[in-house]
């Protein structure tokens, strides 16, 4: 995620004051008792990494230090290789511009080239195959500055246009030769999805009086998906992305209604788009933000079918989505919101997953109920019902019927009093143990003035390190209520600020953002710590941002890959045979202020290019080990 943009959206201001009320009373017995609450709250909880455990058998390679350079590193028998970098043509027959190192290409060319940094991706194996295959990727957000010759300033309309084709979504197939991962030009199944590629909504919110527009009245197809973030496989063959910071694209203008007030939108956008769009003003379109929001589902093996946003699943600041089955084949869809308090959510179907994959699971996520998580401070939690008629869900209160509710998804969770989280980043469920785990990156407003406290779920004030929190349902899936405890919380013991020292067993990291789990069942996480804190602070010796494995059973953690300066690691996919590992490298070179000086666009990194005249480029990495084997063993 583009994290100073994420950080920035702060607009929770409910006061859900139950669980702090509970916790209140939980820290007045401790101080009673002459202990510590926060030396309490900072101890392993149940499973989680303690002192002196032994080393997992389980993870096979040696630990690499720290990153400090513009390089990409993996460890001794592994090679890392790069593939699918900004600009190169998706693979479309006939329209396949090469990409310029002068940023020149039109906005034409980007419309069928990879987009900008790029994020969450899955692997869709061709005929079952580990060496053959579909990537579906999203690509997060643009650098203007590295994206136009002279830069953002002034933001034309083709700069917008150029901007809103480097956004999206691409699928590209790949193909390994020999010991070479390619991209196979032209390819029948290669697309882009920009900000002008039609989109259905169905389920319970298509076609509501909030989502119509005068270019679309009956609400139901919206033009693009933007800011997408996480991305994930479901078990009948398509890919799920969400649309993260999107409220960040509107001029909202000077008198910002309560609704659109509740979701960040503020008077300028952060992109100029209003200035070539006029969708994107407010003003002139005042139901445009309520499309977006939404996780959307598209099928990369079917390059005629149409993508789709899934209303039933809730508007959201949503980082992605992830889909785990119960015992009897219903989906339940896991969900979480990337911004200073906002919720961890999931959708249970009412139908079932059917064998035929997408095309005979196409409704499946449009029926359906909606829950939002309430974690206590006893290490049990509930899922809270988004229905509408229920509790205080009612039209007297601003819900006149479930499309409502569902549009307005932060407000019903507010009202509910669901649990205000550190920033839910990525999850990822295991299949064995059926846990399910979610990264909160960080949320240095915890504690602070005017904000929420510590509660136990998220213990420390001014939580700039994150933690890894994780569930197991009562029953299955679909249960109503839960236990918890934290995997881990990062940080650096070296570090004197309490709150910044974790309980890491094994490599030091901070702010856990990609996240999931390999075939072999070991877990992965990926960091995503901003540019403005690298290399100082409590930061000083945690280094570039990095890729760990973690034991789940013993909760040791070992870096595994380092990226180049100031990128963000990103996105995880594993061929079915767990030897090949697809990752993202988001960003590199990415600037304190998040937007580049196009007259030095390599001051911080000139990362994969190496050119004289080049600029850096997010790109597709594919890490093997050298024998052959299976990746983390």
């Amino acid at each position: 995620m583009a994290k100073d943009f994420s950080t920035m959206e702060d607009s929770n201001r409910s006061g859900n004051a139950s669980i702090h009320d509970v916790l209140a009373q939980r820290r007045s017995v401790l101080k009673l008792a002459g202990v510590s609450a926060l030396a309490t709250l900072l101890q392993p909880l149940s499973g989680c990494a303690s002192a002196g455990s032994s080393a997992s058998p389980r993870l096979g390679f040696a630990a690499i230090p720290p990153g400090m350079g513009d390089a990409l590193q993996v460890p001794p028998g592994y090679v890392a290789q790069v593939i699918a970098a900004w600009g190169e043509p998706v693979g479309i027959e006939g329209r396949m511009p090469a990409f310029r190192m002068d940023a020149s290409n039109s906005a034409e060319d980007q419309a069928v080239q990879l987009g900008m940094h790029h994020d969450g991706l899955a692997f869709f194996p061709l005929g079952g195959s580990s060496t053959h295959g579909l990537i579906a990727l999203n690509h997060e957000y643009t650098d203007d500055g590295l994206l136009h010759p002279d830069g953002f300033l002034p933001m034309t309309p083709a700069k917008v246009k150029k901007s809103q084709n480097a956004h999206g979504l691409s699928v590209y197939e790949a193909k390994l030769h020999g010991q070479q991962w390619e991209m196979v030009r032209p390819s029948p199944y290669a697309r882009r999805f920009t900000l002008s590629t039609p989109f259905e909504m169905t389920g319970p919110a298509a076609g509501h009086a909030l989502l119509r527009t005068a270019a679309d009245p009956q609400g139901r197809t919206t033009l693009g998906t933007l800011n997408n973030c996480a991305s994930s496989q479901t078990p009948w063959g398509t890919y799920l992305s969400g649309e993260e910071n999107w409220a960040f694209y509107f001029d909202g203008g000077k008198n910002i209604d309560p609704h659109h007030k509740r979701w960040g939108l503020r008077e300028k956008g952060l992109y100029g788009w209003a200035s070539g769009d006029p969708r994107f003003a407010v003003a002139h379109t005042p139901n445009e933000p309520n499309r977006f929001g939404w996780v959307v589902e598209v099928d990369p093996m079917d390059p005629s079918s149409t993508p789709v946003k899934r209303t039933a699943l809730g508007r959201a600041a949503h980082e992605g989505a992830w889909v785990a089955l119960t015992r009897d084949q219903r989906a339940v869809v896991y969900s979480g919101e990337d911004a200073r308090f906002e919720y961890i959510y999931k959708f249970v179907s009412t139908g079932r997953m059917q064998a035929g994959g997408a095309k005979a699971n196409r409704g499946l996520l449009d029926h359906g109920t909606l829950y939002v998580a309430r974690f206590d401070a006893d290490g049990r939690g509930a899922w809270l019902p988004l229905v509408h008629g229920q509790g205080p869900l009612t039209a007297a209160n601003g819900f006149a019927d479930q499309g409502e509710v569902l549009i307005k998804t932060r407000q019903a969770s507010d009202l509910l009093g669901a649990t205000q989280m550190d920033r839910p980043e990525w999850l990822s469920i295991d299949t064995a143990s059926r846990w399910v785990y979610c990264t909160l990156t960080n949320n240095s407003q915890r504690g602070q003035a005017g904000h929420p406290g510590v509660d136990a779920a998220n213990p420390r004030a001014n939580n700039s390190m994150g933690q890894i929190i994780r569930w197991l349902e009562d029953g299955d899936h679909d249960g109503l209520q839960f236990s918890w405890n934290h995997l881990v919380l990062a940080g650096d013991p070296a570090n004197p600020r309490a709150e910044a020292k974790g309980n890491v067993k094994g490599d030091i990291f901070g702010c856990p953002d990609g996240l999931g789990f390999a075939p072999n069942g070991l877990l992965w996480i990926q960091t995503d710590v901003h540019a403005t804190q690298m290399y100082q602070g409590e930061f000083k010796t945690i280094g570039n941002n990095q890729m760990l494995a973690c034991d789940p059973q013993t909760g040791e953690i070992r870096r595994f890959l380092t990226g180049p300066t100031n990128c963000e690691i990103t996105g995880i996919a594993f061929t079915p045979d767990g030897r090949n590992l697809f990752i993202s490298v988001q960003h590199p070179g990415e600037t304190p202020t998040d937007r580049s000086d196009p007259k030095n666009p390599r001051q911080f990194s000139n990362w994969p290019d190496r050119e004289p005249q080049g600029r850096p480029r997010s790109a597709n990495v594919v890490i093997r080990k050298r024998d052959g084997g299976v990746i983390g063993t």
